[in-house]
């Protein structure tokens, strides 16, 4: 017990009160003995992680119970069934944390994995992580690889997330304004929209996902010619030579 709390970064006497609290599994035990593993130390800096997010210990509770017990986190908050089905085509993948080991080694640290929830990248389910997507996890494990800090790579991706928020808010903004505006401006809790109107706005906006994907891909494309191109003059510049 003293090596696992010595581990996690936490006292003997807190790793206590949350196997009281059952926060944690109990150990494996072979006679007066009692094993924790990694799923134990796993669990330990998910906690941290998310009392560092401001979580309460009554909260983290429910949050795992809802976890182990298949309890949907949608339901868990209150969230409605939405009305079209999810925009993005992304795979979850489970992992347990040897698994996430493999992929960041010792970049699995506190702070990143704070990080990791505070965007949205991992979900704690029972002694498994889910991550949010099998692309996202490729991708960042190919960075780390390449030798970018795991701390870098996450900074990226929470830029990388405003940005996507700030483009899906100009295509939403333009179909609402110019396409949606009258059902929307017309529908009040007394005189919702009608079941046609409806399935209008859901055509629509399933209409709106290949064009959005097609103008954003094209235009990262041509950004990103423009960034090589500007940062190779630059090198060349810098070596005394003269771009071609």
């Amino acid at each position: 017990m003293t090596e696992l709390a010595e581990e996690a970064g936490i006292t003997v006497r807190t790793l206590r009160f949350y196997r009281e609290r059952k926060l944690i599994p109990p150990p494996r035990r072979e006679g007066r003995i009692a094993w924790y593993n990694e799923h134990h130390l796993a669990r330990l800096r998910t906690i941290g992680a998310l009392l560092e997010r401001g979580h309460t210990l009554g909260g983290i509770a429910e949050l795992l119970a809802a976890f182990e017990s298949g309890r949907d986190v949608g339901e868990l908050l209150g969230l409605r069934t939405p009305l079209l089905p999810p925009w993005s085509e992304e795979t979850p993948v489970r992992l347990s944390p040897e698994q996430l080991a493999d992929h960041f080694s010792e970049d699995i640290t506190a702070e990143n994995l704070s990080a990791s929830l505070d965007i949205g990248y991992l979900a704690v389910d029972g002694d498994e992580f889910v991550h949010i997507s099998r692309r996202l996890l490729d991708a960042s494990t190919e960075l780390v690889n390449k030798g970018i800090p795991l701390a870098a790579v996450l900074e990226a991706g929470r830029r990388v997330r405003a940005h996507a928020d700030a483009l899906a808010d100009v295509f939403t903004t333009l179909i609402r304004t110019h396409v949606l505006s009258d059902i929307l401006e017309r529908a009040t809790a007394a005189d919702p929209p009608t079941a046609q109107e409806v399935e209008r706005i859901a055509r629509t906006i399933e209409a709106l996902r290949p064009l959005s994907k097609g103008v954003v891909e094209a235009e990262l494309s041509m950004a990103m010619d423009r960034r090589v191109q500007a940062e190779l003059e630059q090198w060349l510049k810098e070596q005394g030579q003269t771009p071609q």
